[in-house]
C-alpha cells in the first residue's frame, strides 16, 4: 500500500512537472512564432528597401518610398519624456503610500492607482483630444511661444496636437504602472532596518532615502522599463492626439508640432494599405518596434545581473 501511493504521487509529480514545463515552452513558442510571422511578412519591405528603411526620413506610399525615422524618433522621444516625467510623480506617490499616508488614504489611494491602470486607452486619447489639447494650447504652448518661441525647439506655431501633448498622455499612463510596483518594492523593505535607522534618530525621509530606495531600488528600476514599455507600444491614444506629421524631427524640431509614432504610423494606415509592399512596410514597422522593445528589455537585464554580482543592492 505505501509502495503504491509513492508511485501515484510520484507520477502526479511528474505529470505536473511536465505540464508546467509545456506551458513554459508553449510561452517561448508563442514569442517565436510571433517574432518569425513579422520577419516572414516584411520580408518584401527588407528585400526591397534594405536599409532605407532605417535610414529614410521620408514616407510616400505612392511613390513607394518608407523611410521610418521620424516614426522611430516620435516613438523613442514620446516614450522617454514620458516616462521621466513619469519617474518622480510614481515615487511621490510610492512614498507618501508607504511612509505617511494613513489607512483611509491608502485604501483610496490604491483604489484610483488600480482604476488609472484599467482605464482604456481609447478614453485617455478622447480626453487629450477634447480636454488637454485645448487647456495646454491655450495656457502651456502659447505662452511659452510667445515668450522664448525663438528657440527651435519651443518654436510655435502651438498646435495643440503635438508630441509634448502625446508625451503628457503617456506620462499619465505609465504613472500608475512604476507607482503599484514601487509601492509593493518600498512596502517590503524589512522591518528591522527601517526600525534600526529610526531608533537611531533618522526621519522617515531619511528611512527612505538611505534604507527603503538602496534596498528597492533594482526593483523600482525594473518598473521603469515596464513603464517605458508600456509607453513605447502605446497605439490608440497615442495616434488620437499626436498629430500624426511626418515632418518631426526634421522638418520641425519643436515639441509643439504634430509627430507620429511607429503605432500611430501602423494604426492610421494598415487597413488602407492596398500594395503588398505598403503592407510589408507597416509590419516592418512593427519588427522594429518589437526589436526596440528587446535591445531595452536586454539592457536593463544586463545592467541589473552586472548590479547584482558587484554586490550593489
Amino acid at each position: 500500500m505505501p509502495r503504491r501511493n509513492s508511485r501515484f504521487f510520484n507520477l502526479q509529480d511528474s505529470v505536473f512537472k511536465y505540464l508546467l514545463i509545456g506551458v513554459s515552452a508553449f510561452v517561448v513558442l508563442l514569442f517565436i512564432t510571433l517574432f518569425y510571422m513579422l520577419i516572414d511578412r516584411s520580408f518584401p519591405s527588407i528585400s526591397i528597401n534594405g536599409l532605407s528603411t532605417l535610414t529614410g526620413t521620408v514616407w510616400n506610399s505612392a511613390a513607394g518610398i518608407f523611410g521610418a525615422v521620424p516614426a522611430i524618433a516620435g516613438t523613442l522621444f514620446s516614450a522617454v519624456i514620458a516616462t521621466l516625467f513619469a519617474i518622480p510623480i510614481s515615487l511621490g506617490v510610492a512614498i507618501y503610500f508607504t511612509e505617511y499616508a494613513p489607512s483611509r488614504i491608502k485604501s483610496v489611494l490604491s483604489l484610483f492607482i488600480d482604476l488609472l491602470a484599467a482605464i482604456p486607452s481609447v478614453i485617455y486619447g478622447i480626453w487629450g483630444l477634447w480636454v488637454i489639447s485645448p487647456l495646454i494650447k491655450i495656457y502651456v504652448q502659447q505662452p511659452i511661444v510667445g515668450a522664448i518661441g525663438f528657440i527651435p525647439i519651443f518654436a510655435g506655431p502651438a498646435y495643440g496636437l503635438s508630441i509634448f501633448l502625446a508625451s503628457m498622455i503617456l506620462t499619465i499612463m505609465v504613472i500608475p504602472i512604476i507607482s503599484s510596483l514601487s509601492i509593493e518594492l518600498l512596502g517590503g523593505t524589512p522591518p528591522s532596518l527601517r526600525e534600526g535607522l529610526i531608533s537611531l534618530g533618522a526621519t522617515k525621509w531619511e528611512t527612505v532615502r538611505h534604507v527603503g530606495i538602496p534596498f528597492a531600488r533594482l526593483g523600482i528600476f525594473s518598473a521603469i522599463i515596464l513603464g517605458l514599455g508600456r509607453a513605447l507600444g502605446e497605439t490608440m491614444a497615442v495616434t488620437m492626439v499626436i498629430g500624426n506629421s511626418y515632418l518631426w524631427p526634421f522638418e520641425t524640431s519643436s515639441l509643439f508640432a504634430p509627430a507620429t509614432t511607429i503605432t500611430s504610423k501602423i494604426a492610421s494606415e494598415l487597413y488602407e494599405a492596398t500594395s503588398t509592399l505598403h503592407i510589408a512596410s507597416l509590419i516592418e514597422l512593427a519588427l522594429i518596434l518589437l526589436v526596440i522593445t528587446l535591445l531595452i528589455n536586454t539592457v536593463a537585464r544586463l545592467i541589473i545581473n552586472r548590479t547584482i554580482k558587484r554586490g550593489y543592492y
